[in-house]
């Protein structure tokens, strides 16, 4: 089976070229590694394919964290460095909300200086039609619907386990979510899911996050994989077979 992990953070795995040798084994072809500010978005463009093999490539996306949003110091800066190397990735990611990240949700500043830069970087994405990867915790309701308000033609939602109410919003736009390992155990996850159809659904693993004390990395994407089989009923041959085609569509890669 050929499989795509459309969502890691390479530059935090110890012994990614080990990591790299493993998912290969597991039928990974593609990983796609996601900036979270300047410093890991230039690991991605310029470090991150030293690392690929022949069977298995690894493709740059670059974007700022909403965890990093409110403490830039540069922001026009940064921006910038975004839209000067937008033609050498595959998407602009990991960017979004996340009102559960220091108080944001009562921290107005936090929230105000999250919107700004998660707006002005989809305005980038609309600018070069690029795809996003979007972090959306806690502020669900409000990533979708300002994705949607800025037209955005391609926007996946990593790890997505907001309420029905955002995911039914974001399907009806043709937008994608995508799964990791936790679909194995998490209630809010496994429902968003289940709900997915699977033409809008793709793997990942968000490595090196921990999934019950046990950090991730892109091989485990199998265990994506078979949760979403398990919750859909289907073999994974199948499951593999379309999700892989999805990521193929949704970020143009080979």
């Amino acid at each position: 089976m050929d499989l795509v992990d459309t969502h890691a953070h390479l530059e935090e795995i110890e012994d990614l070229d080990g990591a790299i040798r493993r998912a290969e084994e597991k039928g990974v072809i593609a990983i796609i590694t996601m900036g979270m500010d300047v410093k890991s978005s230039l690991w991605s463009l310029n470090e991150s394919r030293k690392h690929q093999t022949e069977n298995l490539k690894i493709y740059p996306a670059i974007g700022i964290h909403p965890w990093n949003a409110s403490s830039i110091n540069d922001t026009e800066g940064d921006l910038r460095f975004i839209e000067e190397n937008v033609h050498r990735i595959v998407a602009i990611g990991e960017i979004g909300l996340d009102y559960w990240y220091e108080n944001a949700r009562e921290n107005l500043e936090v929230r105000r200086r999250q919107k700004e830069v998660f707006r002005r970087l989809l305005e980038i994405a609309k600018r070069y039609d690029k795809p996003v990867s979007i972090h959306s915790r806690g502020a669900w309701i409000d990533c979708v619907e300002t994705v949607i308000e800025m037209q955005i033609r391609r926007a996946v939602f990593h790890w997505f386990s907001g309420p029905k109410e955002s995911l039914k919003r974001l399907l009806d736009h043709g937008y994608y979510i995508s799964a990791t390992p936790a679909a194995s155990y998490s209630q809010e996850h496994r429902a968003a899911i289940k709900y997915t159809p699977l033409e809008n659904l793709l793997l990942e693993t968000d490595s090196p996050v921990n999934y019950r004390g046990r950090r991730a990395e892109p091989a485990d994407v199998v265990k994506s994989l078979s949760a979403v089989a398990e919750l859909k009923g289907l073999n994974e041959l199948r499951v593999a077979e379309e999700t892989t085609e999805n990521a193929k569509q949704v970020f143009g890669i080979t």
